[in-house]
């Protein structure tokens, strides 16, 4: 079924504009469930996150996976994010398929305004990029952060250098500021269609890059001074979520907003106050992927509410799409469920259920490790620890040997979620596009090159790479400082240039190289001696089709 089309089924079901309500998703990076007043944080106040909580619905059983771009991969589709090509959050293996259909493609499919300011983390080139997927308005950091390998050089949380709907542009002022300000500045320009607002801050995620004058009262109660400067991150977030809800209300746009909150996963650090949770980002232990989600919408949510059903993040696709009164597409296979009538508290019949998480390093999942399957009471990690979560949220006493009914149980559930969430695709990666006029020059990084499994120490990867359009292409390489003299070779698919390279050198280039359409392997390898590097960045830009 033509793409288009089998998304303009479900905006065919929307409700009429004046009846739909706008919706902003704030997601931070590497919050923890402790890094909030309301869950008893003895040292940090957040006021405007505990007041989204305190004017709507708190969902207190509510799970993500234990890093990014799993959870982020799984909050746009609604499905586990192996079924989406997101196994971790580097080297080749957090980009997601780009046929996946996103909530942004469906609620602007729909007649919604979609927007996306901050972290995306699922792809920073075509077609995976949040600008093909659904958002017609993107200002977004590239790959899993600032300061990480896809950032450009100069970049930093103050001042960053972002890609405004592909652009890139020096912005100033610090990062989450920004993100806020220009998210606001984007709902007030149109007003005369309901928005999605999707607002994932990189904060406070490391490097952790704060003013002095947010991390100084947290250093001066004696903190640690790693935990003042994730404290002065969050409070630094909580201000702009307050200029936001000070917004809404002043415009008249309160009642009729949805306004989502949580976390990304668990905290990670010098360890700090975690509500008495077990483990960390990470980890499948519940301060690794039990976070805070807070929704507050009050034409129809009541003040003070709490659900303790289980809840997940591949729920928050089918919830906003009832929502917004929006049908799901029609043969789109999602894993989660709509939580809205919890949340508007009709106290539907709620069978219990499993939810799954997993995630390591690797380009493959391997069966059982670091995983955990949960059930409304019980939670079984790695195949063997079982936990009564209701009577032991903290995970101190593992109950497997006394319950093998319940370990066998949940293990042969895990089993049927790891060979079905496989199928069918079976891991394979996405390719990043070369050749169309979406994008030119595609920048490759270290970000999204994969390497061998076996490789030890510092690897030369490659780029898996899909060729659209066969012709005359200029490869521009930037190299690390200080390289040694070598050869430099170019490689795909059958195609070798080389180069040689003088010490020192900031970059090298090849002018002229024809390139066959095709899927294949982009390799640049640096051979000096018995060493060999690779690049920092790899630009290619399209000359001339045939």
């Amino acid at each position: 079924m033509n793409r288009r089309i089998f998304l303009g089924l479900a905006a065919a079901a929307a409700l009429p504009a004046a009846t739909r309500p706008n919706v902003i998703f704030v997601l931070t990076d590497d919050q923890g469930f402790g890094d909030l007043s309301i869950h008893g944080n003895p040292h940090l106040q957040t006021p405007n996150m505990d007041a989204i909580a305190r004017d709507g619905v708190q969902f207190t059983q509510f799970q993500v996976c234990p890093v990014c771009s799993p959870t982020r991969s799984s909050l746009m589709t609604g499905r586990y994010n192996y079924r989406t090509g997101i196994v971790d959050t580097f080297l080749g293996r957090s980009l997601m398929y780009p046929d996946e259909v996103t909530i942004a493609e469906v609620l602007g499919d729909a007649g919604y305004r979609t927007g996306i300011f901050g972290k995306w983390h699922l792809g920073d080139n075509y077609p995976m990029r949040a600008m093909d997927q659904g958002f017609q308005e993107a200002l977004v950091l590239k790959g899993g952060g600032i300061g990480q390998a896809s950032d450009p050089p100069g970049s930093s949380y103050f001042d960053p250098i972002l890609f405004h709907n592909g652009v890139q542009k020096k912005y100033t002022g610090y990062c989450t500021d920004v993100y806020f300000n220009e998210a606001m500045r984007w709902i007030e320009a149109d007003r005369s269609k309901p928005y999605f607002a999707y607002l994932p801050t990189n904060a406070p995620h490391s490097p952790l890059q704060v003013d002095d004058k947010y991390a100084d009262p947290f250093r001066a109660k004696g903190l640690h001074d790693e935990t003042a400067r994730v404290y002065g991150m969050v409070k630094n977030i909580d201000d702009n979520l307050g200029n936001l809800l000070a917004m809404l209300k002043r415009t008249n746009q309160e009642r009729d907003t949805i306004v989502m909150f949580m976390t990304d996963n668990g905290a990670i650090g010098e360890p700090r106050f975690n509500a008495g949770l077990r483990g960390e980002k990470t980890t499948p232990y519940q301060n690794g992927i039990h976070v805070p989600f807070f929704l507050r919408w009050p034409a129809r949510v009541k003040p003070n509410s709490k659900v303790d059903r289980i809840a997940a993040h591949i729920d928050l696709f089918p919830t906003l799409l009832e929502a917004c009164g929006v049908s799901m597409p029609p043969k789109l296979k999602i894993d989660g469920r709509s939580i809205l009538p919890l949340a508007e508290g009709k106290s539907p019949a709620w069978p219990d259920r499993a939810l799954f998480t997993q995630w390591h390093r690797g380009d493959r999942p391997e069966p059982f490790r670091s995983s955990a399957v949960r059930t409304q009471r019980y939670k079984l990690i790695n195949g063997v620890e079982l936990y009564d979560l209701e009577a032991d949220p903290g995970e101190k006493h593992d109950i497997a040997a006394a319950n093998p009914e319940i370990v066998a149980d949940l293990r042969q559930r895990y089993t049927a979620w790891f060979a079905d969430v496989a199928a069918p695709r079976d891991y394979a990666p996405s390719r990043i596009y070369i050749g169309t006029k979406y994008e030119n020059p595609v920048v490759l990084t270290r970000q999204d090159w994969r390497v061998a499994p076996e490789a030890k120490g510092p690897a030369v990867g490659w780029w898996e790479v899909d060729v659209k359009t066969a012709g005359r292409y200029k490869i521009t390489v930037t190299l690390d400082a200080n390289v040694p003299a070598g050869e430099a070779l170019f490689e795909l698919n059958g195609i070798v240039k080389s180069a040689a390279i003088a010490r020192g050198a900031a970059s090298c280039e090849f002018p002229n190289v024809q390139l066959p359409a095709g899927t294949g392997r982009l390799r640049f390898t640096l051979k000096s001696g018995s060493r060999e590097l690779g690049a920092k960045f790899v630009d290619v830009f399209q000359l001339a089709a045939p």
